[in-house]
This record gives C-alpha cells, structure tokens and sequence, in this order.
C-alpha cells in the first residue's frame, strides 16, 4: 500500500507491454510454455521488443527462457515461473482493489 492508502501496482509488470507478455503468459497452464515466435504472433511485437521486455521478466524472475533443439532446430521457450504466476496475481488483486475504492464523487 501507498501513503495514501492506495495499493501498488507492481512496475515490472505494468508497463504495457509486460502486462501484455505477463497475460498471455499466464494463460499457460503452470510449467507449460510457448516459443518465441508464437509469442511475438499473438502479442504483434518486434522481436527486439519481445526480448527487451522478457529480459526485464526475467531479471525480475517472472519468466523463464529455455534453449533447446528440436530436431535440430533451435527453438526458445518462454514460461511463466511460479514467482511470476504470483506476481501477476497479487498484481491483479492489487488492480481490482485500486478500482473498487470509492470515490469522492467529484469529477
């Protein structure tokens, strides 16, 4: 919570961009992944974009990235972490909470 009684919102996730990666990274089951290209597909990010903002996921620990080979290709997997999986929950919470207090009626 703020001074002002106002719950934070968590600033590695909120950035646009990341709340987007974050959203569809939590429509995951929990451990389950998705590639990098799928990723950038349904988010219609640069790759340079989609990587700027991962690595901020990561650094936090939000996301985990994974090389590896199939059939000889390489292919990078993104996934949710628990402590990600937390945090965009607590951040969700602390969303609905910002939202339901009330106002003073004053435009």
């Amino acid at each position: 919570m703020s001074e002002d009684g106002l719950p934070q919102l968590d600033p590695v996730i909120h950035a646009q961009a990341r709340l987007r990666v974050t959203v569809a990274l939590s429509s995951l089951g929990p451990g389950d992944s998705i590639t990098f290209p799928r990723l950038q597909q349904l988010l219609d990010m640069t790759p340079g974009n989609l990587s700027t903002h991962l690595r901020k996921l990561e650094d936090a620990g939000y996301v985990e990235i994974t090389k590896a080979f199939e059939h000889r290709t390489p292919v990078t997997l993104v996934q949710l972490t628990t402590r990600g999986r937390a945090a965009f929950e607590e951040y969700t919470k602390a969303l609905h909470r910002l939202l339901e207090v009330p106002g003073d009626g004053r435009a």
